[in-house]
């Protein structure tokens, strides 16, 4: 519109411009210097032609513009009255579709509870909305495929699909079935444990079957006779608790009334539970050393089952209490202590693992349940390493090989234990890890010089013959209590000169060796010239 406004304004600005010519060109005639062939009267004639054919365009333009604009604006008028009818039509559609949404799924959890297995039979909630979706007609096209994306995402039907063994072992209620199993697929682990709670979801009265699980927890002894674990009864507790685990994620993740009468947690179900902790608390009065370094997997097992199946309340909080500390090491524990009602109970635990020279424990629980402002971090991890290198305050002289390779290796661990628990919590803007594995690898790279030097150290056995025999080299000058020797005697047969082989080479080094009648207390080095050492074993 501005330059709408500046050409009209030149436009009628013309006739001045003219004018102003007019005086110039007058001018020009009057003083005669130069003779001029046109007339004033052409140009006027001119530049008035050009005004007029101007004028006549820019009117032109004008209405050309004008019937523009009102095509525009009847447009946008029409696009606006037709994306307000979509927008109408799109809201009766979705508020039709969830009217028979919400009637299909009524209709499908009145079907749960009159039927008395409603899996079994086939009934699910994504065969209802298929039927419902489908049923849609054509005006409502986009609004179904976008809600249908929705459903197929949020709803997929498990039992469509065929089913799995674990599946058919839990719908059968075969607890022994299901540890034999998962025992003869240790391997995929991880992929049953992310499959259990939906394949628990399948069985009749799931808890149950994890009861029926337990019953063979505790029918032997963890320990053999020769002092190793049995592996079979540790891979079936191992089992227990995986299941009980399981279980309660399905309770977690289930929506309220999905799950059927016989799927739920009863008073009965309780009873039974309660029996079985009798059982298993007085096996916990003889935990091994599992428990004092926080990993026993029996205390966890009996906390784990008090957490499931819902009867915490049936025991005294301080006797759980002091159970805590057998599991701290556990990655469960944090979740543990939640299911189990002890997040107030956490300073005290806190104050106990400290007390107990359990720092990382202690830092671990401190960061889980906030905690750090009443127990900060890192003062507790420079404690934990300085607990580590408490042998080293023996004097240097005292410390034997094997003591010195103790330290070292106690220190090693010690450290990647703390750089771990740094990067776990994100503490390393307070306490960098730089000098932690600066100091890892002094002490990785003096363990394998003395490794070295212990290999090289070590004596060189020799070679037989094929016959088994072993020729010495004859020697003619005997030593004056010194290892340099003399020349040994040029042989005029090759098999009297003695070959000692290298543990990589495979060609002879012509040596000569000292006589067997040296006595041990006159010389410390072998015929090699090396002196002896007794590397003491690494302690791991």
């Amino acid at each position: 519109m501005e330059d709408i406004h500046s050409v009209a304004t030149l436009i009628d600005s013309t006739t001045s411009k003219i004018q102003q010519l007019q005086h110039a060109f007058a001018e020009l005639e009057s003083l005669n210097a130069i003779s001029l062939n046109l007339k004033w009267k052409e140009l006027e004639e001119h530049f008035r032609g050009l005004e007029t054919s101007l004028k006549k365009r820019f009117d032109e333009l004008e209405v050309e513009e004008t019937k523009y604009v009102t095509k525009v604006k009847e447009a946008q008028e029409m696009l606006e009255s037709r994306e307000a009818a979509v927008v109408a039509k799109e809201l009766a559609s979705l508020e039709q579709l969830q009217e028979k949404r919400d009637a299909a799924l009524s209709a499908l959890f009145d079907t749960y509870k009159t039927s008395p297995d409603p899996i079994a039979e086939g009934v699910g909630p994504r065969n209802g909305m298929t039927d419902v979706i489908s049923e849609e007609n054509s005006d409502v096209t986009y609004a179904k495929s976008s809600l249908e994306d929705v459903y197929h995402a949020e709803n997929v039907n498990p039992h469509n699909e065929h089913p799995t063994e674990l599946v058919k072992l839990c719908e059968e209620m075969d607890a022994e079935g299901l540890h034999k199993f998962i025992s003869d697929n240790r391997k995929n682990l991880s992929s049953i444990r992310e499959e259990m709670p939906a394949a628990l979801r399948r069985a009749a009265n799931p808890f149950s079957l994890v009861l029926d699980s337990l019953k063979g927890f505790y029918a032997g002894e963890i320990l053999g006779s020769d002092g190793k674990k049995d592996g079979n009864l540790l891979g079936l507790r191992r089992t227990c608790l995986m299941l009980m685990e399981s279980l309660e994620q399905l309770l977690a993740d289930a929506v309220p009334g999905s799950l059927s009468d016989k799927q739920i947690l009863t008073s009965d179900i309780k009873e039974k539970a309660k029996v079985i902790t009798k059982e298993w608390k007085p096996k916990l009065d003889h935990l091994g050393i599992e428990a004092s370094s926080g990993n026993s997997l029996e205390a966890h097992a009996y906390l784990q089952l008090l957490a499931t199946f819902d009867i915490v309340s049936e025991f005294d909080q301080d006797e759980i209490c002091k159970l805590i500390p057998a599991v701290a090491r556990r990655r469960q524990t944090v979740d543990l202590c939640c299911s189990l009602g002890l997040s107030n109970r956490m300073p005290g635990l806190i104050e106990y693992l400290l007390n107990s020279g359990r720092q990382i424990e202690a830092v671990n629980l401190a960061c889980a349940f906030k905690l750090t402002e009443q127990f900060p971090p890192v003062p507790l991890l420079k404690a934990y390493l300085k607990d580590a290198r408490k042998v080293a305050q023996v004097k240097a002289g005292s410390i034997s090989p094997g003591a010195q390779n103790e330290m070292n290796e106690r220190e090693l661990a010690a450290l990647k234990i703390v750089i771990k628990c740094i990067e776990e919590h994100k503490l390393e803007e307070q306490y960098p890890v730089d000098p932690l594995q600066k100091r890892i690898v002094l002490l990785e790279k003096a363990k394998a010089d003395k490794k070295r030097v212990a290999e090289v150290a070590k004596p060189q056995s020799k070679r037989p013959r094929a016959t088994g025999c072993i020729y010495t080299a004859r020697i003619t000058s005997m030593p004056d209590k010194s290892f340099y020797r003399a020349l040994p005697e040029r042989s005029p047969y090759p098999y009297d000169m003695q070959y000692a082989y290298a543990a990589e080479n495979h060609y002879p080094l012509r040596m000569g060796s000292a006589p067997y009648s040296i006595s041990p207390t006159q010389t410390n080095y072998y015929g090699n010239s090396y002196q002896v050492h007794y590397q003491t074993a690494y302690l791991h």
